[in-house]
């Protein structure tokens, strides 16, 4: 990792805590704040799944989905982190279940920093990582790996395949379709904010 990276992703999770903090002082217990926020959108566990929501959205309404823990993927599996799920399904049970998940953040990312091992963060097989410039401008097979790589792209198996990953706003998934060559037949995302906006 670049040089005092590590230093200061550690200072600002630090930081970022200590703001959570200073913003749940502010706002989760203040009248005006609960008063507009408490019985206002409420939404079920059920319209919630129907109208396709996920993440903070559809957790705050009682349904405890999170495709890290439900479809692990990246090691997540191994780290240790909660879930957080509203009972009312309520603005201010999305605003609970969001403040949580930062301190869920912050708990997998120390558990992180923890296992990061020293070294390189790519393997050295430029066939499927780029060659440092330098590389591809003075060594003839790195330059031609260079050149597939940026010209050809990868070349997926035929078949179709979904892929989603946890993002802050909910499941954003890949859904792609492969005749082994380079480009997609098929290509499609699937985007949580759409989905959000729509309920």
């Amino acid at each position: 990792s670049p040089y005092g990276w590590m230093d200061k992703l550690t200072g600002f999770l630090k930081s970022v805590t200590k703001t959570i903090d200073e913003s749940e002082r502010m706002l989760t217990k203040n009248a005006v704040w609960v008063g507009r926020t408490i019985g206002l959108g409420v939404m079920s566990g059920d319209e919630a799944l129907n109208y396709g929501l996920s993440g903070p959205m559809l957790r705050a309404s009682g349904v405890a989905y999170d495709v890290r823990r439900d479809f692990p993927y990246l090691d997540y599996e191994t780290y240790d982190f909660d879930v957080p799920v509203g009972t009312n399904g309520d603005v201010y049970d999305r605003y609970l279940v969001r403040v949580e998940e930062l301190r869920q953040s912050v708990r997998i990312l120390e558990q992180a920093i923890k296992r990061l091992p020293d070294g390189p963060v790519n393997v050295d097989d430029h066939r499927v990582i780029l060659p440092p410039k330098s590389k591809a401008m003075s060594d003839m097979e790195s330059m031609i790996h260079h050149f597939k790589q940026v010209m050809e792209g990868p070349r997926p198996p035929a078949g179709e395949c979904y892929v989603a990953f946890e993002s802050p706003k909910g499941e954003k998934g890949y859904y792609m379709v492969s005749d082994g060559t380079s480009k997609p037949v098929r290509w499609r995302i699937r985007p949580p904010s759409f989905l959000n906006l729509a309920a």
